[in-house]
């Protein structure tokens, strides 16, 4: 689990530090900045979307996550999460307006789904779990870490607690990888990666404020390909 851990502390460390370099930067560079995260967001998206090798697959898991999230209101879930994040941090319920819920939810989905969708985080936990092999969570610790202190620095606070999701995710591939590897092969980490790299670019839609598409009752369909990918 020590790669796992590095990699949630590259995640805050690099988040914190990106805090604080977002209070010098005036509002019209950050939203300028903020555009151009966006570009690149896109580009990450559709880059991981060309690893699917099967439509369908990626068809189906979208429709099917979609009537999961919603029927689990997970949307609703992450802004009720966001605005008792804000009030802990010293607002009143009075004063946590829709764009405050709003940016830390975006910075928080956003993080956790560039984070955790890709072949390193799956790939990389599984050989830390089945023979102790670090080498591609360090790789991955260092790349998250440069990353959150840019998206930190646009997107703010959520981006910190992505680091939450991102190692009870790799966590539990480590800890079931002996189970886990064999249904996991490249094949469905290809599709996986396909379908939450399309909801990666549905974000930058968002970051751009071309759409308000509810990203987060669309995340179920990340997994949807593990099922399947058996009979597909």
């Amino acid at each position: 689990m020590i790669a796992v851990l590095v990699n949630a502390a590259a995640i805050l460390i690099g988040g914190a530090a990106g805090l604080l370099l977002k209070r010098g930067i005036p509002e019209n560079m950050g939203d300028l900045i903020m555009k151009g995260m966006a570009l690149c967001v896109m580009y990450i998206g559709i880059s991981g979307s060309l690893n699917g090798e099967n439509t369908l697959v990626a068809v189906l898991s979208m429709l099917v996550g979609a009537v999961v999230g919603y029927a689990l209101k997970l949307d609703e879930k992450l802004s009720s999460f966001a605005e008792k994040l804000e009030q802990k941090a010293g607002n009143n319920k009075s004063n946590v307006n829709k764009a405050d819920k709003s940016s830390v939810a975006e910075g928080f989905v956003t993080a956790t789904l560039l984070f955790c969708i890709g072949a390193m985080a799956i790939v990389g936990s599984l050989q830390a779990g089945l023979s102790g092999d670090y080498e591609t969570l360090f790789t991955k610790s260092a790349i998250d870490g440069i990353t959150a202190a840019i998206f930190a620095a646009t997107l703010g606070f959520g981006v910190l607690i992505s680091a939450v999701p991102v190692f009870i995710y790799e966590g539990l591939i480590v800890m079931i990888s002996g189970f886990a590897a064999p249904y996991l092969s490249e094949y469905i980490i290809g599709e996986m990666t396909c379908v939450g790299s399309l909801l990666i670019i549905a974000i930058s839609f968002n970051m751009m404020g071309l759409t308000k598409i509810k990203i987060m009752n669309l995340m179920p369909a990340i997994f949807i390909p593990i099922i399947l990918c058996q009979f597909m």
